[in-house]
């Protein structure tokens, strides 16, 4: 097993932090632009956002990625945390990277005094969903949405 070590994005990590980016939502088979990214970015920097990320870096190249955003809940005073985005690099997966990153937002999420993390994944995704089963609950809900 690497040593991997996670920590925090900071501006300088935009070189490191984009290709994991662009590479979850080619995953995703989904694009945005451009902007979309500049943006996201600016906020994941920025302290008064509710958004964070981290990047899981071994010998010194970031592998893995992960995005959370805390936010109000009607059904507890403490805020919740949704883990939007995780990413691993291809050749990094079954190492215990996504674990870590996962782990990472548990004890950031927890120091913030947030109640809970959730996400979603898709239902393909077997590789994620065979790690989320062992870090989490799966609560049976069906998500619905619509573009507005």
């Amino acid at each position: 097993m690497p040593t991997v070590t996670i920590r925090p994005v900071n501006a300088n990590d935009h070189a490191a932090w984009l290709p994991l980016w662009q590479a979850y939502l080619r995953f995703y088979q989904t694009e945005l632009p451009a902007e979309v990214s500049a943006v996201t970015w600016q906020r994941l920097l920025d302290p008064q956002e509710p958004t964070h990320s981290a990047l899981a870096w071994v010998d010194g190249k970031a592998v893995g990625m992960v995005n959370w955003i805390y936010h109000r809940s009607n059904w507890s005073i403490e805020n919740s945390c949704y883990l939007q985005d995780l990413y691993v690099d291809a050749d990094q997966r079954g190492l215990g990277v996504g674990r870590q990153l996962i782990e990472q937002v548990y004890a950031t999420a927890k120091a913030a005094g947030c109640i809970k993390v959730h996400w979603l994944t898709h239902e393909t995704n077997a590789t994620a969903i065979s790690l989320y089963e062992q870090v989490a609950e799966r609560p049976g809900f069906i998500q619905f949405r619509k573009a507005l």
